[in-house]
């Protein structure tokens, strides 16, 4: 049977713990017990983990044997902000296939309202994946950025090595650039870029060209915001590994 996965929130030699509401989902909803195992993820590497003590905000672990952790390709998802339900779903979905990196970003036509509560769901999305990642069976929880501005994207990119490319749906089929297409080429890292729904303003995909940014199609349809998310994380995943 395939243990749980935890990932810890305080490591100390060959002991671990999760913490507050952590571990009180651990505590309250899966009933734990001192003896129980579980994989515990610990960044660098995932430990059998044994319960050794369980108090109300706290379960206690000893470190076990450690397990091998493949590498993972390195993907960036810089998402528009959008409706936030949508917008978490895909943020979530997205965490479970293995991206390594979020980058909510503040486009044209994201709506004003959401772009200026997004700070405020920084937390939420935090939790949201840590918790994909621990029922993915992630070593690790991806990067989730706090929210950004177009202009500023590509300064918190690398400066080398990173293939950037933007879904571009208003692309007409005879200039489209597939995905999957130019992937073939193998980058070390990939940087994707989608729209909000309605897509890229004429600026901002005037901004993507100035700065080296490659267009690129999922292909003849027009898909949601959230499912271009998640599709070209999943086609980048595939070609990558």
């Amino acid at each position: 049977m395939t243990r749980r996965r935890w990932i810890a929130d305080e490591i100390n030699g060959n002991t671990a713990a999760l913490l507050g509401e952590h571990a009180v989902h651990l505590i309250r909803v899966l009933r734990a017990e001192v003896g129980q195992e579980f994989d515990i993820a610990t960044g660098a590497e995932v430990r059998l983990g044994t319960i050794v003590s369980i108090s109300p905000d706290r379960v206690e672990f000893a470190l076990g044997l450690a397990r091998e952790v493949k590498a993972t390709p390195k993907i960036t998802l810089a998402l528009a902000i959008f409706k936030f339900d949508r917008m978490e779903w895909a943020i979530e979905k997205c965490t479970e296939i293995g991206v390594a990196r979020i980058i909510p970003v503040i486009a044209r036509r994201s709506d004003a309202h959401l772009a200026a509560a997004a700070a405020k769901r920084h937390e939420r999305w935090e939790r949201i994946v840590r918790q994909a990642s621990e029922q993915s069976r992630r070593s690790a929880p991806p990067e989730i950025a706090a929210p950004i501005k177009l202009k500023d994207l590509d300064s918190i990119l690398p400066t080398g090595g990173v293939m950037r490319v933007v879904l571009a749906e208003s692309l007409a089929a005879s200039e489209a650039t597939r995905l999957a297409d130019i992937l073939q080429e193998r980058p070390t890292e990939v940087a994707l870029a989608v729209g909000p729904e309605g897509g890229w303003a004429d600026d901002d995909l005037a901004w993507f060209r100035e700065t080296g940014w490659v267009s690129v199609s999922l292909g003849d349809t027009i898909l949601r915001a959230e499912t271009a998310a998640i599709v070209a994380t999943a086609i980048a995943m595939e070609a990558l590994r």
